[in-house]
């Protein structure tokens, strides 16, 4: 085992969950090498035909990563390390947040409109590919726990706001309980930042019971003082709590440490999600 490859730990936990290889006399490469030469590639950001050749073709790890994107492989391994974690459970005081990644010119060429065949959901438009301030961009979209681990992302283009996906965030959220029925989404307390400070929002989570903490914009102050007695009181707001927020941040941090996608090298939306997807299981299984 070598520096960023899959302990002998992490393998006993994800080994079942994998699918298994079929009946065709053809040699099927070995699941863990071929994990071992993903990780390689979304942690170096080098180009696939780079691959090192102690991981086998580069085309055999490419196949096995659009593969396992498209039949939902990579979900249920990361719903699994949830429940497989250190023995400390999930913190449900969960921080959201987003931050936009440049889009390198090899992916830019994805289609920007329309939907495309094995696309993400979150990618709301073509291939989650949008204009920004920086360019071609692409914004991920993040809920983590009190621990800074993801429990949900989501990706959309670079442009798209922030407070449309906070619900399809929430609802992203699935942690089994180790018991019969739903598994868990709402958390104890939700806490965000100002680009999630619209009314509807305050109201919807409101009426789900969740409970936040989202300061309010001043231009929201302004217009609420404006009105005088009508204007209402403020919402409240915990700024001990807010504190908190900061591990969403470094959530950010943890997953842009892989370079793959602290630059969007992959033209399919369907396929970065994946590489998100991934590098999330890895963050759990330290």
């Amino acid at each position: 085992m070598r520096r960023g490859e899959l302990t002998d730990a992490a393998w006993l936990v994800i080994e079942p969950l994998l699918p298994r290889p079929g009946t065709s006399r053809a040699r099927w490469r070995d699941h863990r090498q071929v994990i071992n030469g993903i990780l390689w590639k979304l942690r170096t950001g080098a180009p696939w035909r780079d691959l090192l050749e102690r991981f086998g073709p580069w085309k055999t790890c490419h196949e096995r990563l659009r593969r396992w994107t498209g039949d939902g492989t990579w979900e249920k391994i990361l719903a699994s390390v949830i429940v497989h974690d250190d023995g400390q459970p999930v913190e449900w005081v969960i921080s959201v947040d987003s931050s936009v990644v440049r889009v390198h010119q090899h992916a830019a060429g994805g289609r920007k409109k329309g939907g495309s065949a094995g696309s993400s959901p979150a990618a709301l438009t073509g291939e989650a590919i949008g204009r920004s301030r920086g360019g071609w961009s692409t914004k991920i979209h993040l809920a983590a726990d009190g621990r800074g681990r993801p429990l949900s992302i989501l990706i959309t283009p670079g442009q798209a706001g922030d407070n449309p996906m906070l619900f399809p965030l929430l609802e992203a959220i699935a942690v089994p309980t180790g018991k019969p029925g739903w598994p868990r989404r709402k958390p104890d307390l939700l806490i965000a930042d100002k680009g999630y400070a619209h009314d509807s929002t305050r109201v919807r989570l409101r009426r789900r019971g969740i409970k936040h903490v989202i300061p309010e914009r001043s231009d929201q102050t302004a217009r609420r003082a404006s009105k005088g007695s009508r204007g209402g009181r403020p919402p409240s707001f915990d700024r001990d709590a807010y504190r908190q927020r900061n591990v969403v941040e470094r959530a950010f941090n943890r997953l842009k440490q892989w370079r793959d996608l602290a630059t969007r090298y992959a033209k399919r939306a369907s396929i970065y999600q994946a590489s998100l997807t991934i590098a999330a299981i890895m963050i759990w299984l330290r």
